[in-house]
This record gives structure tokens, C-alpha cells and sequence, in this order.
């Protein structure tokens, strides 16, 4: 299992480090720890990186593995970290269908980054999701909580401009 890292360097505190150590400390000898210790130390952290899953790793003495598998499976963990702007770009069927890829492809290019990365300044990080609800707007952008509907990739360089 070849474990993917960020491009972005790990830069844990020492303040994060003491925090995530005693949640599992806390939650070391609970049934079914490994779940909610992970979910705190997102929380910690704004996301799991390989270095945060070895510490559990190491204080659970539960194989590596197996805390990457479950950080991979799991839609609600990150291995990579979310930048100030959050950057989602719907590709549901509707958005998808009126030009959502090209938006999609557009992003990369213009932020320098690929679909679930984040610029090295932690300014922007981009995703892809599924249906948000917003069909009558296809296709659809957000930028934190901002939607953008009805848009193109020709709109995407005036969109990011307001968040620089």
C-alpha cells in the first residue's frame, strides 16, 4: 500500500502534539477508540497527515496500516490540509452535464494544484463533490460558504481574485 504524503511540510506544534497525545491517553483503553481519536486529531490538526497517523499508530501500538486504511476509506478524514479558502467544485450530474469538468480543469490550472490538494501558501485547496442541491444553478462552485452558480471556466480567475 503505497501511503501518498502532501507536497506541504508537516508543521505540527508542540502545542497540537501534547493535545493529541492526552486525547489518547483519554480514550486509550475505550472499545472502538481508533475512530474518535482519529476524528479529534483532525480536529486538532485540520487534517491527518502521515506524521499524526503515526503518532496513533505508535500509542494505540496499532499497525500502520491499518490507521492509513481508515483514514483513506473514511470521506471524513483529510490527508492533506484545507486551505484558508475551500475551493469545491460540484460535479453531480447537472453541473457535470453543463460544463463542470472544464471549470474543474480550469481550477488546477489557474491554483496550480490537482483535486484534493492545497496550495503551498495554505491559501486555496480544491475539491470535487457530489450534488449539493443546487441544480437550477448548474454548475455550481463554493468558496467556503459563497456559491457561484451558472458560471464558466472563463468566470474562475475573477471568482479566485476576490479571495486574494
Amino acid at each position: 500500500m503505497a501511503m501518498k504524503q502532501s507536497t506541504i511540510p508537516f508543521a505540527g506544534t508542540t502545542q497540537q502534539h501534547e493535545e493529541l497525545l492526552k486525547v489518547i491517553a483519554e480514550h486509550k483503553d475505550d472499545k472502538g477508540a481508533l475512530m474518535p481519536i482519529m476524528q479529534k486529531a483532525q480536529d486538532i490538526y485540520g487534517y491527518l497527515p502521515i506524521e499524526v497517523q503515526s503518532i496513533i499508530s505508535n500509542e494505540l501500538a496499532i499497525p500502520m496500516e491499518k490507521v492509513y486504511g481508515i483514514a483513506t476509506f473514511y470521506s471524513q478524514f483529510s490527508l492533506n490540509p484545507k486551505g484558508k479558502y475551500r475551493v469545491s467544485v460540484c460535479l453531480g450530474t447537472a453541473c457535470y452535464v453543463k460544463g463542470a469538468g472544464d471549470i474543474m480543469d480550469k481550477l488546477k490550472e489557474q491554483l496550480g494544484i490537482d483535486d484534493g490538494e492545497c496550495t503551498e501558501d495554505r491559501k486555496f485547496s480544491l475539491e470535487a463533490c457530489r450534488c449539493i442541491g443546487a441544480c437550477g444553478l448548474a454548475p455550481v462552485i463554493t468558496v467556503n460558504e459563497d456559491v457561484y452558480g451558472k458560471i464558466t471556466a472563463n468566470d474562475v480567475a475573477s471568482i479566485l481574485k476576490k479571495y486574494e
